[in-house]
């Protein structure tokens, strides 16, 4: 890689612009994830918007059962995990106690949605003022690659090797739409980690999230698609492209709710 300077291209040696360009939250760029997992991507984009909006010393994550879950031990923030699906629940007591700290839930789609869905739906009714993360690929990727509420159809995971039918299955749950339709929540977007423009658009969604709950304006949430090329049993340069081709066509990206109109 090469750098242009006042004097011409200047060689960067290995690693350093990796080193450079990491958040300063950021404890180590190394994990223990699957090659083409979209968790780290996605929760950089976390950090860094900490980081900008002057909240790293003021913020706590409380976080489900996941592949994400290492995030926790990878970044310098106060962090705390809770049992499958219970993130909202608990925010909430820590939001109410702590007023004043940026209080954000770290889940996936299996957490939330297939075993707490009810936790988030009346957090956000209650509009409590926190701002709820949902990794979503469509799988359960810790416990082995079984098939999660939001698996979409025709997907393949270990418990649907022919792809979800809805007549076996059922139909996948939008965790954002429902959340939209809801009076306490005041900022629903779904942004996707698979190209560099949907990185750069759901670092705004993050930023505009975190923005409302510290101006006290309610419950707020953001889900960010990612990849899972091996529960998805795809090659792992091929795990963007998978995502658009399913993932996005079934939940589109965008805002979906946000103060004065998506």
């Amino acid at each position: 890689m090469t750098e242009v300077t006042a004097t011409g291209p200047a060689q960067v040696p290995e690693g350093q612009a990796v080193v450079e360009f990491s958040p300063r939250l950021l404890q180590s760029p190394e994990h223990e994830l699957c090659p083409g997992c979209g968790h780290p991507v996605a929760w950089r984009v976390v950090l860094e918007v900490l980081e900008e909006l002057g909240l790293a010393n003021r913020s706590l994550l409380i976080c489900g059962h996941g592949c994400y879950t290492q995030m926790m031990k990878l970044s310098d923030i106060d962090s705390l995990q809770c049992l499958h699906g219970r993130a909202p629940a608990v925010a909430t007591g820590v939001k109410r106690m702590l007023p004043d700290t940026a209080v954000l839930t770290l889940q996936g789609d299996g957490d939330m949605v297939s075993e707490g869905l009810h936790e988030v739906l009346h957090a956000g009714a209650r509009g409590e003022r926190v701002t709820a993360l949902l990794f979503n690929n469509g799988v359960f990727g810790d416990t082995g690659g079984h098939l999660t509420a939001t698996t979409v159809l025709g997907q393949r995971t270990k418990t649907s090797l022919e792809g979800r039918d809805p007549a076996t299955h059922g139909h996948p749950i939008d965790v954002a739409r429902l959340l939209a339709q809801l009076d306490g929540t005041c900022y629903v977007a779904r942004g996707a980690v698979n190209t560099p423009g949907t990185v750069a658009r759901t670092k705004r969604m993050v930023r505009r999230a975190l923005e409302l709950q510290m101006e006290g304006a309610g419950f707020t949430f953001v889900e960010v698609l990612t990849m899972c090329p091996t529960g998805w049993f795809v090659p792992t340069p091929e795990g963007p492209d998978y995502l658009e081709e399913t993932m996005s066509a079934t939940f589109g990206l965008g805002e979906l709710k946000a103060p004065g109109g998506p």
